[in-house]
């Protein structure tokens, strides 16, 4: 497919047309493809970080296509604020099976469970005796519930329900590494980026799902050869999320908030709301969903990268620096380094923020299109400001997982489809 001077994609594309993509998508023939992990340890703020990345790419890899800028296509895949890499598989393999792409899915730092071949969380979130599941940052890591105060909050509840969170105790591992995880989390970025797709030989498309969308953002700026964001349900740049969504997070940088049945009792009203069944069915499927959700990690620190806490990210610079018995000049530059983690880097020399393709599926409630439409402007304000379009889909919901009979593969074959197009016909090209 040669590159096409200009391609813009529609701005709306209907149900009918969403069901024609995914047919042509299912009617292509499947390449035979590898799937292997990559797993590694870096060193970051002076604490060691296992990073689980899993690699899907045609047995074949002279079938990788070369995009219009002459460099091999490599799309690198970040989750949403739930899940880790499992979420994102189907679109995963999909990508390397349809398309022949070279897909490196990126777990972030504590979501991985080393402990188990099949990468499952064992047990429930939530345990009788006070304890909690928490992030196994390194395959040794043990956060006992000495280290944390259980903490529910109900000012959210409308939209959440209860939340719950664990609040690492001062002095303990459990808050050294709620502090000083965001660094860990660019330089696994970076890493993963090195190690899979070589600057030489590489082009980086790069994905952030719901709360992954930030820290795609954040890489894009950082990662010399990213050429471009190819998004679905994926949120900006963090200090955009209060302004568009009206929605103030801005708890402290210690709170590890639980994902818990509530979080899939939302996500089953956005597929479910239009179906006429009534409160009773949709609480038994919510806890059946529940019982294969509980598998993937639900927990989330994120929060304020995602949704915006300076206050946050400035204690958590100091008290990683305090740690480290940093001078007065490093801890300032820590800090620094922390508040620029929710936003775009500017002045000399600095790589400019890519296009960015951003869809939305029709009943996505979490990330909507007039969200994005709500940062067009933001965008606009960037100097300089990125090539940004958005694309309204007739189908779909926030997660990837959601099925329908015309859909068996939910939204995921029409959006590859899509960002296969955007690549190879000239999008990203500047």
């Amino acid at each position: 497919m040669s590159a096409k001077q200009g391609w813009e994609p529609k701005a709306v594309i209907t149900r009918e047309e969403v069901c024609k993509l995914n047919a042509q998508v299912m009617a292509m023939p499947a390449l035979e493809i590898v799937i292997s992990e990559d797993l590694f340890r870096i060193d970051s703020l002076a604490k060691e970080w296992d990073i689980g990345t899993v690699v899907y790419q045609p047995v074949d890899s002279s079938k990788i296509p070369i995009g219009p800028d002459g460099k091999k296509v490599g799309i690198f895949l970040l989750h949403g604020g739930v899940s880790d890499f499992k979420s994102v598989e189907r679109v995963a393999r999909l990508l390397a099976e349809k398309f022949a792409a070279k897909v490196v899915s990126m777990t972030f730092p504590g979501r991985f469970y080393f402990l188990d071949p099949n990468r499952d969380w064992p047990g429930d979130v939530e345990n009788a005796d006070g304890s909690a599941r928490t992030p196994l940052w390194t395959k040794e890591t043990v956060i006992t519930k000495d280290q944390y105060a259980v903490v529910k909050d109900i000012s959210k509840r409308e939209s959440y329900g209860t939340l719950i969170s664990l609040a690492a105790k001062e002095g303990t591992e459990f808050y050294d590494r709620m502090a000083a995880w965001p660094v860990a989390f660019e330089e696994a970025m970076k890493e993963t980026a090195r190690r899979q797709f070589p600057e030489n030989d590489f082009s980086i498309y790069i994905h952030g799902h719901s709360t992954g969308g930030p820290f795609a953002m954040m890489a894009t700026q950082r990662i010399p050869n990213i050429t471009g964001i190819i998004g679905y349900g994926s949120s900006p740049f963090g200090y955009m999320y209060p302004i568009i969504s009206g929605d103030d997070w801005d708890f402290p940088f210690n709170q590890l908030r639980l994902r818990t049945w509530r979080d899939t009792a939302r996500y089953m009203y956005e597929g479910m709301k239009h179906s006429g069944i009534g409160l009773p069915m949709l609480i038994e499927l919510t806890f059946e969903r529940w019982e294969a959700a509980k598998k993937r990690p639900n927990f989330k620190a994120e929060d304020f990268i995602h949704k915006n806490s300076p206050k946050a990210l400035e204690k958590a610079a100091r008290a990683s620096a305090v740690r480290m018995k940093l001078s007065g000049r490093e801890t300032e530059a820590l800090v620094q380094r922390y508040l620029g983690y929710t936003r775009e880097l500017s002045g000399p020399g600095v790589k400019p923020v890519p296009p960015f393709l951003s869809i939305h599926g029709i009943d996505d409630d979490t990330v909507t299109l007039q969200r994005c439409e709500r940062s067009l402007p933001l965008f606009a304000k960037l100097k300089p400001s990125p090539k940004i379009r958005s694309v309204s889909l007739g189908a779909g919901v926030h997660t990837w997982g959601h099925t329908e009979p015309e859909l068996p593969l939910g939204i995921v074959p029409p959006v590859a489809r899509i960002w296969y197009e955007a690549i190879m016909q000239g999008f990203y090209v500047t």
